[in-house]
């Protein structure tokens, strides 16, 4: 398949609850996706938008769910790449990358992410072992994506002028308040972040940010816009947020939504934000 025509969502999960349990998915409102999804679940959603390419993204603080999703992308077409976890703030973070690429499926593991968002300290990311993990990641000639809520990104922002020589992605664009209509500090600090060139941002999950019942594109537009004015359609790529999107909408309804949020770009930023920009951020095949 030619790199060109390469459609990428560039952000979903699987998991099997039979092999370990997910602690974040409590409460009656939850409860659509507190079941297994696998690869077998996402891949006739993927062919009919036409998605030739994924990137698997961690959700627990494990290695051992990183072994397993590298060595599920090893036996899938569809998936080209992996966003695992190690503890950034161990003195071993080095050595524990080096194992993970060693491992079976290993040449597919091109980012590392960590639950910033559920750290209760805002600053998480300005701890010096923290940055010493964030380097070592880089050193790894691997990327890091950055899974913050507002009230992050100043750390957000200080953190990537200080690694210059690190590659990150935004996931979410920070989960703006939009259920609440609030764009400020987020507007703001959006912008700060994205004036460093090696950052780059996913358009996904935001319709969880909204009103998961009454939520339209003329309510995610203004935070789109955004995004795309700050950062550009060449530093921003689609993302599903699979099967988390579930909660408010469908896969198809997803990728619709963010067809008609990007149908102002011109052909060619469409197809940077639907797999250029993921193609050459994890340097997919």
């Amino acid at each position: 398949m030619a790199a060109e025509t390469l459609r990428v969502d560039a952000h979903h999960h699987v998991w099997d609850l039979a092999v370990r349990d997910e602690p974040w998915i409590v409460g009656e409102a939850m409860a659509p996706i507190r079941r297994s999804f696998g690869l077998d679940d996402l891949a006739p959603h993927a062919q009919a938008n036409g998605i030739t390419r994924t990137v698997l993204v961690q959700t627990l603080s494990d290695t051992a769910e990183t072994r397993d999703f590298l060595a599920l992308a090893q036996t899938s077409e569809l998936v080209g790449a992996v966003t695992g976890w190690v503890d950034l703030t161990a003195a071993s973070v080095a050595d524990d990358l080096a194992a993970l690429r060693d491992a079976p499926g290993g040449g597919y593991l091109r980012a590392i992410r960590h639950g910033v968002q559920s750290e209760e300290d805002p600053a998480w990311l300005c701890r010096p072992d923290v940055r010493r993990g964030l380097a070592a990641v880089g050193a790894a000639g691997l990327r890091y994506e950055l899974l913050t809520i507002p009230v992050q990104l100043p750390a957000a922002v200080a953190t990537v002028a200080e690694l210059p020589e690190v590659a990150f992605v935004l996931d979410h664009c920070s989960k703006p308040g939009i259920a609440a209509g609030q764009r400020e500090p987020w507007t703001t600090q959006i912008r700060q972040l994205a004036a460093h060139p090696h950052v780059t941002c996913k358009l996904s999950g935001l319709v969880t940010e909204a009103d998961w019942a009454r939520w339209d594109v003329a309510t995610l537009k203004p935070y789109v816009e955004e995004v795309l004015d700050a950062f550009g359609p060449e530093r921003v790529m689609f993302g599903s947020d699979w099967p988390v999107c579930l909660l408010a909408t469908s896969y198809s309804d997803w990728v619709a939504a963010a067809e008609e949020l990007t149908a102002d770009l011109t052909a060619d930023e469409r197809v940077a934000v639907f797999g250029g920009t993921a193609r050459r951020f994890y340097a997919l095949t």
